[in-house]
């Protein structure tokens, strides 16, 4: 599931939202009311369910080669993504939609690549919302690993001192160190 031509997206378990207003997220670093929204390199990171907490990892230019032998050994994946498995059953039975949003009312956000678009008025979708359908089909259809693990603080740390690039979602909802 990924944005078409002058789309972006927002993944919501919410198959009924009719308009999204700008707001503060509870998780957000930033003061400003925004509507968020993703394009088509930072979807797969919002194929979970929305709490679910995430580690994800992907070869960059400088991404040494000790350091891709070590997250992904001889695969030839250049994408990884790591839950626990206390999250397992929730990432098969999850029901994630997609919601289609003009790419005009958005700008980029993040520095110095955009992890996300932003936009600071209230945005209608294109149309209703769309099943994304099975989630672990999506990461296998990209070519990401996903994996999973006991204690996803244990890659993150290992992934965060590598030259790897990284990002971590919703960490907060982790199993404690």
């Amino acid at each position: 599931m990924r944005p078409g031509p002058g789309e972006v997206l927002h993944f919501s378990e919410d198959p009924a939202i009719t308009e999204f207003r700008p707001h503060v997220a509870a998780t957000a670093r930033e003061a400003e009311p925004y509507v968020w929204a993703v394009d088509a390199v930072q979807a797969p990171a919002y194929w979970f369910p929305r709490q679910c907490p995430r580690a994800l990892a992907w070869v960059t230019a400088a991404t040494t080669e000790a350091d891709r032998r070590a997250v992904f050994g001889a695969a030839p994946e250049e994408r990884v993504h790591v839950i626990e498995y206390g999250w397992a059953e929730r990432m098969r039975t999850a029901r994630v939609y997609a919601y289609r949003l003009p790419a005009d009312r958005f700008v980029p956000f993040g520095e110095p690549v955009p992890h996300a678009w932003v936009a600071r008025d209230t945005v209608r979708p294109l149309g209703p919302a769309e099943p994304v359908g099975d989630l672990l089909t999506l990461h296998q259809g990209a070519d990401i690993q996903l994996r999973f693990v006991n204690d996803l603080w244990t890659y993150w740390d290992a992934v965060t001192a590598s030259t790897l690039g990284f990002s971590g979602i919703r960490l907060h909802n982790a199993t404690p160190r």
